[in-house]
């Protein structure tokens, strides 16, 4: 799924009694598991790697792999989310369940470039016959049922919570610009 969708759906399954600072929570869950792959592709784009090597030969370099695959690891998350519990943290609970949803969100969509979504503990990845960006594994159908989801929710957050219009609207603008850029760069 694309970074922006995770916050939207999180966003819709977490936020039964939102105030701005367990949104910003939420939201901030949501990104943290691509932000070594926001990272990475910045630092590409900033040394002017080619698209086509920073997708086929860059990502799969085995650092950032890690760095990708602990963000995303299942295991690692749930024992944060129960030191949290434990230890009576709710706003980094709320923060690690957000980090939980985007992964489990990620985890059927991936197929060619799948995470180790129980790293350090194994190296195992599950090829999804779906890719949420990859024509070949319904890509094109993933990101139709990505973009409808993500405005159903949004409506029905905008509708249901007035506290939410403005991280709604700011979130669409950058959703709306980051399909933009993807279309211009990557099509």
């Amino acid at each position: 799924m694309n970074t922006p969708a995770h916050a939207f759906i999180n966003l819709l399954i977490l936020s039964r009694n939102p105030d701005h600072g367990k949104t910003a929570i939420i939201v901030t869950g949501a990104i943290i598991p691509d932000l070594v792959l926001i990272l990475f592709y910045a630092w590409h784009k900033w040394l002017g790697t080619e698209e086509s090597q920073i997708w086929s030969i860059e990502y799969y370099r085995p650092l950032w792999q890690a760095g990708i695959d602990t963000l995303h690891s299942l295991p690692l998350i749930m024992l944060a989310m129960l030191v949290c519990w434990k230890t009576r943290k709710p706003v980094l609970l709320l923060l690690f369940t957000s980090m939980l949803l985007h992964s489990l969100g990620d985890f059927p969509l991936h197929h060619d470039d799948a995470h180790r979504h129980f790293f350090p503990f194994s190296e195992w990845r599950f090829v999804s016959p779906i890719s949420y960006w990859d024509p070949a594994h319904y890509g094109n159908w993933a990101s139709l049922l990505e973009i409808f989801t993500v405005l159903a929710a949004s409506i029905f957050l905008y509708r249901r919570q007035a506290l939410l219009r403005v991280w709604i609207i700011t979130g669409l603008v950058v959703y709306g610009a980051y399909w933009i850029y993807v279309l211009l760069v990557w099509t």
